[in-house]
């Protein structure tokens, strides 16, 4: 179990107008629930953050979760926006075509994007 603690890892930060939420470590078949369970459990607000700068490694199954992230928070009337993928992280978002279809914010921290909402 311990391992499983040290390789994944999702903090949940909320304000007025945006969630952020930030994965470290790898999501893959193990921890994929997790992932998926802390973006739905994100409250409804204009913006869903998905902080990705600490992220090792994003498998299919963590693709799948942040597609059908990007359906829910739309219905909703929101957006998902991907922060400073990782440069793995950044080849799959390439590879699979995902960020032609989500918005990606590279070189600003979450934190201070944040506060100026």
């Amino acid at each position: 179990m311990r391992e499983h603690e040290e390789r994944f890892h999702v903090e949940t930060t909320v304000f007025d107008e945006a969630v952020c939420v930030r994965v470290a470590g790898v999501v893959d078949v193990a921890t994929v629930a997790a992932f998926r369970a802390a973006l739905w459990a994100a409250p409804a607000r204009p913006e869903l953050r998905v902080d990705l700068s600490e992220l090792l490694m994003l498998s299919a199954a963590g693709v799948r979760a942040l597609i059908a992230a990007r359906l829910r928070v739309r219905a909703q009337g929101g957006e998902l926006v991907l922060m400073d993928p990782s440069p793995v992280v950044e080849r799959v978002l390439r590879a699979t075509g995902l960020r032609r279809v989500i918005p990606v914010v590279v070189g600003a921290a979450p934190e201070r994007l944040l506060a100026a909402v």
